[in-house]
């Protein structure tokens, strides 16, 4: 069978992989070259629990290789039809990949964001919290600097939210051991407590940060509580107990059972978002149907921007809002706000604040952040690419992200 497409359309010539230190971890970038001169990029990730996407690219290159990048939706199918037993989870990761550079390159090519692929702007500026508030500086102060150490250096990062003129924050679990916050992520391992019970003192640090947040942000700053795998159902059924008389702007948690996170829905005083592992819409779609979130938070680096519309889509079916998942690199960034800006039933979207000394050089355009709101760029494509010859200044680590080893813990 032949394409449909106009002949005229630039065709794929090379899909390469690229990499660069990111500090704590690597960012990975996928860049589809063309006949015609146009390249089109995308950033995905390997070390947050997903080694191997990069192999799942270069396995899948040779069918993409000849292609149409006006054709991504067929690429994607014949893709994922070649991939169907094992379709999901990193495999699915290294396709969005694909798909997402696809459209960088096919809106480059007719001269437009990629917004107006999937539908035009719905709003000239996306309203953004800054994520993993605290938790950069607690836990990877060796990057980020401004290392935060007691309840003290949580109010104040409170107040410099406020000041910076954010409207909301995301953090996630806290404790103090041996007198110094340190963070609470059992559900990967750090420490090792598989039981994942809510233990007095992690509840109790859990409150006092949140305290301590709105302490400092005041009380018109919004509060999201990112719980992730961390507890079990009752343990998180205690947490909302705890949490009874706190003013969160979303609970925020991670939950394989459709029927479990609705218990938590019903029983909750604040929004609930999850969804943020999922890949593919099959696996969103008995969420909608069990009417377990307020949010969908969709991955748009994983799942490919196109299939994060069709989620979006079936979200607002369901009078479900959604929200991007995106704590990489600049490029992501831009990638999730062009879903953002399309979207209609947007609630929020996710970035982080906090940056790596050279992200800004490795990257042609970073995102324009003005009073807690992203302003929506015009610019062809994803409106920023990484620099090649910065990112070669920049070369990968072995091991870094969430799959490092970390001896005694």
């Amino acid at each position: 069978m032949t394409s449909a497409s106009d002949s005229s359309a630039p065709t794929v010539t090379a899909v390469e992989t690229l990499h660069a230190d990111a500090g704590w971890r690597n960012y990975h970038f996928c860049k589809i070259s063309t006949d015609v001169g146009i390249v089109g990029w995308s950033e995905f990730d390997e070390g947050f629990g997903s080694p191997g996407v990069s192999t799942v690219i270069e396995a899948l290159a040779g069918r993409v290789v000849g292609k149409s990048v006006n054709d991504h939706e067929r690429v994607y199918t014949e893709l994922f039809a070649a991939t169907r037993p094992g379709a999901g989870s990193v495999v699915g990761q290294g396709i969005g990949a694909i798909e997402n550079a696809l459209l960088d390159a096919k809106a480059k090519g007719f001269g437009v964001p990629v917004y107006d692929l999937l539908g035009g702007r719905q709003r000239d500026k996306i309203r953004v919290y800054w994520s993993h508030c605290g938790t950069w500086r607690i836990a990877q102060h060796r990057f980020y600097g401004n290392r935060i150490t007691d309840l003290a250096g949580i109010k104040a990062l409170g107040e410099e939210v406020r000041d910076s003129g954010f409207t909301a924050l995301k953090t996630n679990i806290f404790t103090m051991w041996d007198g110094v916050l340190r963070s609470w992520a059992p559900g990967f391992g750090r420490p090792w407590n598989p039981e994942l019970n809510p233990e007095p003192l992690v509840l109790k640090g859990l409150h006092d940060v949140l305290a301590a947040f709105r302490d400092g942000a005041g009380p018109d700053v919004g509060i999201l509580l990112d719980l992730n795998f961390n507890f079990r159902t009752a343990g998180v059924l205690e947490i909302l107990r705890m949490l009874a008389d706190f003013d969160l702007f979303w609970l925020e948690y991670d939950n394989d059972s459709p029927q479990a996170l609705r218990m938590i829905r019903d029983q909750a005083n604040t929004q609930i978002a999850s969804l943020e592992t999922l890949i593919g819409l099959p696996r969103f779609n008995p969420y909608f149907a069990a009417e377990a979130v307020d949010v969908a938070i969709i991955d748009a680096v994983w799942n490919g921007t196109w299939q994060a519309m069709k989620i979006a889509a079936s979200a607002a079916g369901h009078e479900v809002q959604v929200a991007p998942h995106n704590f990489y690199g600049h490029l992501s960034t831009m990638m999730s706000a062009h879903f953002a800006t399309a979207v209609p039933n947007l609630r929020i979207m996710e970035t982080d604040i906090d940056r790596i000394p050279w992200d800004d050089e490795i990257f042609t355009e970073v995102p324009n952040i003005v009073d807690g709101h992203l302003i929506v760029s015009d610019r062809p494509g994803w409106g920023t690419e990484p620099n090649e010859e910065a990112l070669a200044h920049h070369p990968p680590k072995a091991g870094p992200g969430f799959l490092v080893s970390r001896r005694g813990s």
